[in-house]
């Protein structure tokens, strides 16, 4: 039976260099926070941002969140000390940026045994390699889309339906779910425009990611309301589950709910609507 779904509506991208940010994180409501050793921190900061970002995650206080870290890449002169400072923090997963090979993502493993490897995808080679690398974060690591990076590199402009990215997008949410990994969509860059965030979170979720990674804590009420199932969703999923244990009980062979034709498909997803709602419940319980 498939593990029980962590919710990841909103994961948000905390530079580990900011103190205040970083102790402001313990009373945000996302569901996962990504501590940022990389893009987000100069190069003559990040041993400190390390060291400090060390003293936070062991301070404790961040509950459910789930907890990841982005380190630099191993070819930089950082890549290496941040994931052996890795293994001794409290994390949930480490999050390796531009990926584009499956010999990255086992290199990364051995130097971070028992820990889950995440793989940001960004670049077109990453994208075309998105199977491989699903399959080297298998079974217990994912992969986060690096929308912006890979808009640049593919030369396309920032369209508010995303078309120039739709490509890619279904790619590597194909290799997620044919490793059975969650996916995370990119980050929107225009803190200004609510909207138009709210409609690529609605897009996102319509084409099957799990949640969205944020750059900035207005954005996550956002998008936890729109990854989270509806409450008619979740309604209807629960009198789906119910009416298909009762057929099965009585011997029937045919399931309707509200008129509609009910196979084994349909009852599988009932199942996960009504598994990330609870979900959804138990965490918000247990941070509130």
């Amino acid at each position: 039976m498939p593990a029980a779904p962590r919710p990841r509506r909103s994961v948000l991208f905390m530079p580990a260099s900011n103190a205040r940010a970083v102790d402001k994180a313990r009373t945000l409501d996302a569901d996962g926070l990504i501590f940022d050793l990389e893009d987000a921190v100069a190069p003559d900061a990040k041993p400190a941002a390390r060291e400090q970002i060390a003293r936070a995650l062991a301070a404790g206080g961040y509950g459910a969140r789930e907890l990841f870290l982005r380190v630099n890449a191993l070819s930089t002169a950082w890549g290496h000390a941040d994931l052996a400072a890795a293994t001794a923090m409290p994390i949930d997963a480490v999050v390796l940026p531009k990926v584009e090979s499956a010999d990255t993502v086992r290199q990364a493993r051995g130097l971070v045994p028992g820990k889950p490897v995440w793989c940001m995808i960004e670049t077109p080679r990453g994208v075309l390699r998105a199977e491989e690398i699903a399959a080297g974060c298998a079974p217990d690591g994912g992969l986060i889309m690096g929308t912006a990076d890979l808009t640049k590199d593919l030369r396309a402009r920032h369209t508010p339906d995303r078309a120039p990215l739709r490509t890619a997008l279904g790619l590597c949410l194909l290799a997620a779910r044919a490793y059975g990994l969650p996916i995370l969509d990119g980050v929107h860059l225009d803190l200004d425009d609510g909207e138009g965030f709210a409609e690529v979170c609605r897009q996102g979720r319509d084409l099957g990611f799990d949640g969205k990674t944020l750059i900035h804590p207005k954005t996550i009420a956002t998008a936890n309301a729109i990854f989270a199932p509806a409450a008619e969703e979740v309604a209807r999923a629960r009198r789906i589950v119910a009416a298909y244990a009762e057929a099965v009980a009585a011997g029937q062979g045919v399931v309707l709910v509200d008129g509609r034709l009910i196979e084994n498909l349909h009852v599988e997803e009932a199942a996960h609507v009504v598994a990330l709602a609870e979900a959804i419940a138990a965490r918000d319980a247990s941070i509130d």
